[in-house]
């Protein structure tokens, strides 16, 4: 059965990143948390959901930036 909350220590292990990153993001209101009086719990369908539209705004963005810049329409030949 899988857990529905997980710790913060579980989630960034999966990210590779720092337990304090993910409890900044917690503190931020990036990843929503319960705190049960000895640890902050993270719902891991909500993680699972921010994670994914992070990833799609990253995905974005990149598509944006990528995109050509459109020719000029007001340049003058000045031959």
């Amino acid at each position: 059965m899988k857990k529905v909350y997980v710790t913060v220590e579980v989630i960034a292990e999966e990210l590779g990143m720092p337990p304090k990153q993910v409890e900044k993001y917690i503190f931020e209101g990036k990843i929503r948390a319960v705190d049960d009086g000895t640890q902050l719990l993270v719902n891991r369908e909500q993680f699972n959901l921010y994670f994914e539209q992070l990833e799609q705004m990253k995905q974005k963005i990149a598509d944006y930036w990528s995109e050509p810049l459109p020719p000029d329409r007001d340049i003058k030949d000045e031959d």
